[in-house]
């Protein structure tokens, strides 16, 4: 039910990744009759492979986190996140609010054990032709040395389980590749990882800049949530800009064309779903103006963590990895402080 466009949007989606998925099953959680509405206007009514589960109401993209909590209580995203809870599903993804979706996440499926704040992390495009996965995005925008050095593990985990890579390689975003540069933060949270690298518990490359995120440098990118959030606004603007350029005359559009499979690499709906880290269960978030191709790509990515158990994999690997922090006086019941868009 959430996003931009709701049903519009989501319900042709989930048919046409049926279509692509034989093995594929897809609970649609939301408002009955609205839902099946949509299923009998794209005439996939009686589909074998969708379900319907209602839920009397919807988290909008403007609610306040309170009412997503503490009101909403049977709305279509707490529903979906219970069925992972209870092992009804393998997955969630929606497109509905982020930091209802975050606090409503973490609130019903709590946290891994060793694991401070749950991360939204996304992939990005690099010149290499292969994913660089950047966390966090939004969810925490004050950071601690320690809540990145647990960013740093969580995004090698599910990189590794993703993409098949055993020891993928860690950059730190700063502002310079050396040591000295930065705030103290990060500067603390390169002596972890490197001490990380050099017990072989991570493969910590340095420092990294904003260009090597395009560059391929680091097959991890780990910044706070608000570097993040920022970068990949960013980047979106960016996109849109591109594609302003390219109508303002008829040979901008020749010469898009004619680039037309290069400049598809660039496409930020190939790289729509974004995992929620950290979580006792498997969460996925949407663009909430993603239209229905661009959702397919976070079902895929949805179905991509299921098919490869990296649930089990982030469990296992994080409690190798990860250190005990003291828990700081007074620090009982600190929330995370969450991008609510």
């Amino acid at each position: 039910m959430g996003g931009d466009h709701g049903p519009a949007v989501t319900i042709p989606a989930a048919i046409a990744f049926a279509k692509q998925q034989p093995d594929a099953e897809l609970i649609l959680v939301g408002l009955e009759d609205v839902l099946h509405a949509e299923l009998k206007k794209h005439h996939a009514g009686n589909h074998p492979r969708l379900s319907v589960v209602h839920a009397s109401e919807v988290v909008t993209m403007d609610d306040p986190l309170e009412v997503a909590l503490r009101r909403k209580k049977d709305s279509s995203m707490r529903v979906a996140i219970e069925m992972v809870r209870d092992g009804m599903a393998q997955v969630c993804c929606s497109a509905g609010n982020t930091g209802a979706l975050m606090a409503v996440s973490r609130y019903v499926l709590k946290t891994m054990a060793g694991v401070d704040r749950p991360a939204i992390c996304s992939i990005m495009p690099n010149e290499k032709g292969e994913p660089t996965y950047m966390l966090d995005l939004g969810a925490n925008v004050d950071c601690e040395p320690h809540h990145l050095h647990q960013f740093a593990i969580m995004g090698s985990v599910l990189f590794s389980a993703m993409e098949g890579v055993k020891r993928p390689t860690i950059g730190l975003l700063n502002v310079g590749t050396e040591d000295i540069k930065g705030n103290e933060v990060v500067k603390a949270t390169g002596v972890l990882l490197r001490e990380d690298h050099a017990r072989g518990k991570l493969n910590f490359h340095g420092n990294v800049e904003g260009t090597d995120i395009f560059k391929g440098t680091t097959n991890v990118v780990v910044c706070d949530g608000f570097v993040g959030n920022v970068t990949l606004k960013a980047i979106e603007g960016l996109a849109h800009f591109l594609k302003s350029v390219f109508k303002e005359s008829v040979m901008s559009m020749i010469g898009a064309l004619i680039a037309r499979k290069s400049l598809k690499k660039l496409n930020p709906s190939r790289y729509n779903g974004a995992s929620l880290l950290g979580l006792r269960g498997l969460v996925f978030k949407s663009h909430g103006g993603a239209d229905a191709y661009s959702f397919g790509f976070a079902l895929k990515r949805s179905y991509d963590a299921a098919k490869f158990n990296v649930q089990e994999q982030l469990a296992g690997m994080i409690a190798e990895l990860m250190p005990e922090v003291p828990a700081a006086p007074g620090a009982a019941g600190t929330e995370a402080t969450t991008i609510s868009k």
